[in-house]
């Protein structure tokens, strides 16, 4: 199973539906968003690709009844979490939160496969040692929109494990 992994929009619904779009012709058939969407408008492009929207809020809060109720609306296509996450996704245990440091902690337990998170704007995917003498994936797609960074978000695999930091694909390339 392919996802689109994406974080920090910051209500550029036109950067993350980008990201969202090329995702999908490359197989995608689930989203997670690690928070910092801000407003619910910023999600309601992501309805007429079909695939079900994973969120969680970030440091800037937004609306969170708006997400609650674009959920609501949307027949459960986008699920807003709160918080943090956890999802099953092709037989991985999969968690997913906004801050770095917390999704470091959540990494070093063992208890899951793979932890997403974001808020640093900085794309990476770590190899992390954990307590039960394994190693969990600490993947953090950046920020989709570009702010402060480049524009980036992760392709990932969760059949295979693999993880491929992508650039956001241009949402105005001439400019206008």
């Amino acid at each position: 199973m392919k996802a689109c992994i994406v974080s920090d929009s910051h209500d550029r619904a036109t950067d993350l539906e980008a990201a969202v779009v090329a995702a999908k012709a490359e197989g995608a058939g689930v989203v997670i968003h690690c928070g910092d969407v801000i407003g619910g408008n910023t999600l309601r492009p992501l309805v007429r690709h079909g695939l079900p929207v994973h969120v969680v809020h970030g440091n800037n809060l937004g609306d969170p009844g708006a997400f609650a109720r674009i959920g609501a609306a949307t027949g459960g296509l986008i699920h807003y979490h709160g918080a943090d996450a956890e999802l099953t996704l092709a037989g991985r245990r999969v968690v997913v939160t906004h801050y770095p440091h917390y999704g470091r902690g959540l990494a070093c337990t063992g208890d899951w496969d793979v932890v997403c998170c974001g808020h640093s704007h900085e794309a990476g995917v770590d190899r992390q040692p954990n307590l039960k003498g394994g190693h969990t994936w600490l993947v953090n797609p950046g920020t989709v929109a570009g702010l402060g960074a480049p524009a980036t978000w992760i392709l990932a695999d969760f059949d295979t494990l693999t993880f491929e930091i992508r650039d956001t694909p241009p949402t105005n390339p001439s400019g206008e």
